[in-house]
């Protein structure tokens, strides 16, 4: 095993860098050994910025070994966003890049390392990642990231507790300062043989490719996949470069045998009504997880019949809070479309009403009523536990509410609806989001929606339906009758938006999710830098539109 591929990076020009385990053991200890050598100990944190590539994944075996603790953001962040994560952590080491190529373009970030490393004044380790273009820093102050990963100083591995932090992982911060989990080595050590090995079936053999950024945490499952001895595939370049199913031609140049995307990703495919499999060998691919958003029902046919017949489509459900899933796909019980399989292995998964109530064929709360091994150890900065307390245990004291709006069918599946924070009451009813994103997923000319529940202080409600469409398509009275009639025959009457508004673009996070509480709280009053961190928003260009739109609409009912 030594001597095959551990992971494999692909460029956007499709030309193929490949590391074997043998490499990659070499590589991070002599990492280890150097950042021992200058310093860096257990419980100090190595912040980095860098891309998906090999060398990130280098960066956090080596801290790990150590016991240090790791941090990473994606460069494709602001340095604003940046920083309000990474200065909370007041790293000994940080790890940044020279710069990376994205759309057939180099993405110089020189500037932007210089300015997070002048916010990092105690921060005297500077390393700098140069992805071949140079073989010396150009950056004053820095190191050189291959220059340390050569070494004749021999690794002092560090025995640590169960309970040693591992990393500090970010919540989106679209609603206020970015929110540092950290989980423990022992946790994400027993997610990664339980999760990765036996609830998504991966081992020696199999290769794993995930189409994230490194500010989502679904790229941490990279690392966790190295532990059951599958390889993994690095990509840090335009997901759709070339076409609207990139992704599946590095399926097929990388012989993966596991996808992990986005809902979002699949429906787009979906819609721009390309066939995969008639261009690509995807004869290796054994399973897809979709994650970040429920997945339509018509998304999952598309995948049986354009991409693979016999592949195992699952739709998982979790977060960045745990770094895995609650409740997923396994390879032992049936399929249903539209449906999460089930909990996942060692998470006590069920429904309750507000009451508190296990509740099944009916909306609810998540909750997880016993510990599993990755729930965090504690938030950043937050000693005597507040912080994390109100996140997941004041609304059912000692059990966790994830904050999902999720139904749990009488036969142990689930179906997920959307986050209860973003939830619609129509005449006392609660509704999920999901239900209405899963009738536009099937309407072709849709690109991406939002729909948003408004309670205005005068009582009255507001229920708005925000459709980007795809380039050449209008809204006209016609289209607006087909997506309502759509929705009223596909959901209920309830469903059916007050209103339905065309806009330039939907704006999401960096997780691509949509910013439903956020862009709720404009239309309630908020002002902007109070509603959301702009900093944490992928298209910021978008706010404008919705800022003007609000104070308009909040005129017009209060008026009324």
């Amino acid at each position: 095993m030594a001597d095959e591929t551990a992971i494999m990076h692909i460029h956007e020009d499709n030309s193929v860098e490949q590391m074997t385990w043998a490499e990659l053991r070499t590589k991070v200890q002599a990492l280890a050994a150097n950042l021992q050598s200058r310093g860096v100990r257990r419980h100090d944190v190595v912040a980095a910025v860098l891309p998906n590539v090999p060398e990130a994944i280098i960066g956090l075996l080596a801290v790990a070994s150590v016991g240090a603790i790791w941090s990473i953001n994606s460069p494709d962040m602001s340095v604003n966003a940046t920083l309000d994560r990474i200065t909370q952590l007041e790293p000994k080491a940080f790890i940044g890049t020279a710069g990376y190529e994205f759309k057939g373009e180099r993405v110089q970030r020189v500037e932007y390392m210089r300015e997070v490393a002048q916010a990092l004044p105690n921060t005297k380790l500077r390393i700098l990642v140069n992805d071949g273009h140079t073989s010396e820093p150009i950056i004053e102050g820095f190191e050189d990231f291959d220059g340390l990963l050569e070494s004749d100083c021999p690794l002092e591995p560090q025995p640590l507790p169960f309970d040693h932090p591992l990393w500090v992982l970010f919540s989106s911060g679209t609603t206020g300062a970015p929110k540092g989990i950290v989980h423990s080595h022992g946790g994400i050590t027993l997610e990664g043989y339980k999760g990765i090995g036996l609830q998504q079936d991966m081992g020696q053999g199999d290769r794993y490719y995930v189409a994230a950024n490194t500010s989502w945490m679904v790229w941490n499952t990279l690392v966790m996949t190295l532990l059951v001895g599958s390889s993994v595939v690095t990509y840090a370049g335009s997901p759709r470069i070339g076409g609207d199913d990139r992704q599946f031609e590095i399926l097929a140049r990388s012989g993966a045998t596991m996808l992990a995307t986005g809902a979002a990703y699949l429906a787009l495919v979906e819609k721009s009504g390309l066939i995969p499999r008639e261009k690509f060998d995807l004869s290796r691919l054994r399973r897809i997880m979709s994650t970040a958003s429920p997945l339509a029902p018509s998304t999952w046919h598309w995948v049986h019949e354009a991409v693979k017949a016999d592949v195992h489509l699952g739709s998982d459900s979790g977060g960045t809070d745990i770094c895995s899933g609650l409740i997923g796909s396994n390879p032992l019980e049936p399929v249903y479309p539209g449906e999460v399989q089930g909990p996942c292995l060692a998470v006590a998964a069920e429904v309750w009403d507000e009451t508190g109530t296990r509740v099944f064929d009916e909306l609810g709360e998540l909750v997880v009523t016993a510990p599993m091994p990755s729930m965090p150890i504690y938030f950043w900065n937050d000693p005597h536990g507040n912080r994390m307390h109100e996140a997941y245990f004041d609304t059912f004291p000692g059990i966790w509410r994830h904050g999902d709006w999720v139904t749990e069918t009488s036969r142990g599946s689930f179906i997920v609806q959307g986050r209860s924070d973003a939830t619609l009451n129509r005449q006392g009813v609660r509704l999920g989001t999901a239900d209405i994103y899963a009738v536009l997923e099937e309407i072709p000319e849709v690109k991406q929606s939002l729909v948003l529940g408004i309670e205005f202080s005068n009582g009255q409600y507001y229920m708005p339906l925000f459709v980007e469409l795809f380039s050449g398509k209008d809204l006209t009275p016609e289209f607006t009758q087909k997506i309502n009639d759509q929705i009223r025959s596909m959901t209920t009457a309830r469903h059916v938006p007050d209103e339905i508004i065309h806009v330039p673009e939907i704006p999401i996070s960096h997780t691509n999710k949509r910013l439903e509480v956020p862009i709720k709280r404009l239309y309630l009053g908020m002002e902007l830098h109070d509603a959301l961190n702009v900093g944490s928003v992928s298209n910021p260009g978008t706010l404008p539109w919705f800022v003007n739109h609000a104070q308009r609409t909040r005129q017009h009912y209060e008026a009324s």
